[in-house]
């Protein structure tokens, strides 16, 4: 049932900044997650990332003025802006979805692959340059760039009409070849698909299809080693686990990835899991709406700041993850998203400082939104935040557009309504 409420004295008649849907009762009974998101597979993808120099956890940061601003025990930024110089965490899927496929053609066993072996000049003498293709709105097409030249081969990167110049520049410092299509992000997947077709080479894509679904699961396995870190983070900072987690989704490989480790890591106690996304791009809301079990897809354009997440087709490995595994799905315009951008930049005494960009913060948009403004009462109780809580919030990026996260968190660019109404 899609729920929002009106009856509130801020601007009553104005149209909703965030909608929420409850995972419904299936007629299929929920799918157990695999051994593919054990804590024991994800550890050892993440004994991989630590054959890289540049490897490290990124920071957990706690936010003790906010949490009690939020009524809840603990706020949980986990900062991805940090990630391997890169200022996303999207390298952790790219570079070990390379690295297997790398292995898998030199015979190396999963558990064996690492930066050195995969650099030795065996290595490079029996692969070639190998041309890795791909669709991307930007940190995505980052990483398979960064692990392409690192790893000794080259990248061919896609992207869709309206992306950000600085985006576009930054994967082209990282050696990759780069086009701006004409179509939304799902058309240019099918324009990368198109070029690999006719020009060879292998294509790195986040999101499934028919006979394509082992580079999908490489790169949401890399994914979940943010909710590996961040577990062991919560729990060495003496809390038993966090109680609620806020998962960004575009096709939900990340999503995927993070709900899967967290329900194969905590079992029945795993985290109430809200997924989120664009208003304009929600398909996971979509999908559960409809109540069957089965997967939408919405179309068009998608005009939304939070580029990373503006993709209308669910992927198809991390649907029956997230169907079963998370608890609700939540679609928030541009506003709610800029307010979190604003509240970690500009953080309340005490707390520090964070970089998150636009597709980072919309989860923390919520809880300020559910706190501040009375028209999501109903939303409030859904997510059940409660002064026991502990709120994990993965901000994805950082400033990967930073003329516009200035605009935002400084100029004051899309004000949500409760923000308006303390202003006024």
């Amino acid at each position: 049932m899609h729920q929002h409420d009106r009856d509130s004295g801020l601007e009553p008649t104005a149209a909703p900044e965030l909608e929420y849907v409850l995972r419904p009762r299936y007629p299929v009974p929920p799918v157990p997650v695999g051994p593919e998101f054990s804590v024991a597979t994800i550890d050892a993808v993440r004994r991989f990332h630590a054959t890289f120099a540049q490897y490290r956890p990124t920071p957990l940061v706690q936010l003790p003025a906010l949490a009690a601003a939020l009524g809840v025990a603990g706020v949980w930024i986990k900062d991805e802006s940090k990630r391997f110089d890169l200022n996303s965490f999207k390298v952790l899927g790219g570079s070990y979805a390379v690295a297997r496929h790398l292995g898998k053609e030199l015979g190396i066993a999963p558990e064996e692959l690492s930066f050195a072996r995969l650099n030795e000049p065996e290595a490079r003498r029996r692969l070639g340059t190998v041309n890795f293709v791909t669709a991307t709105d930007g940190n995505h097409g980052r990483a398979v760039a960064w692990s392409a030249r690192e790893l000794g081969h080259r990248a061919v990167v896609f992207m869709p009409k309206g992306s950000a110049q600085s985006r576009v520049d930054n994967i082209r410092k990282e050696g990759a070849e780069v086009h701006v299509t004409e179509g939304n992000y799902d058309d240019t997947i099918r324009t990368a698909r198109a070029y690999m077709e006719r020009h060879g080479g292998v294509i790195v894509q986040d999101t499934a299809w028919e006979g394509y679904t082992d580079i999908p699961l490489w790169i949401m396995q890399g994914y979940a080693v943010v909710a590996h870190e961040a577990a062991e983070q919560v729990e060495a900072a003496g809390v038993e686990r966090p109680t609620h987690v806020f998962l960004q989704a575009g096709v939900g490989s990340f999503a995927g990835g993070a709900a899967g480790y967290l329900a194969a890591r905590y079992g029945a106690d795993r985290p109430r899991a809200a997924v989120v996304e664009p208003w304009e791009a929600a398909c996971y809301y979509a999908s559960v709406a409809a109540g069957d079990g089965e997967p939408r897809d919405v179309g068009g354009d998608m005009p939304t700041m939070m580029a990373g997440l503006a993709c209308g087709e669910p992927n198809r490995l991390a649907w029956p993850i997230l169907r079963d595994h998370s608890d609700l799905c939540i679609r928030v315009t541009d506003e709610i998203a800029a307010s979190g951008m604003r509240a970690l930049a500009h953080p309340l005494d005490g707390d520090p400082v964070l970089c998150a960009g636009e597709s980072a913060a919309a989860g923390l948009g919520i809880c300020l939104a559910v706190r501040h403004d009375q028209t999501y009462a109903e939303a409030a109780r859904a997510l059940d935040l409660t002064a026991d809580s502990h709120v994990l919030i993965i901000s994805t990026e950082g400033d990967t557009d930073p003329d516009h996260y200035r605009l935002v968190v400084d100029g004051g660019r899309y004000p949500a309504r409760w923000e308006r109404g303390a202003n006024e």
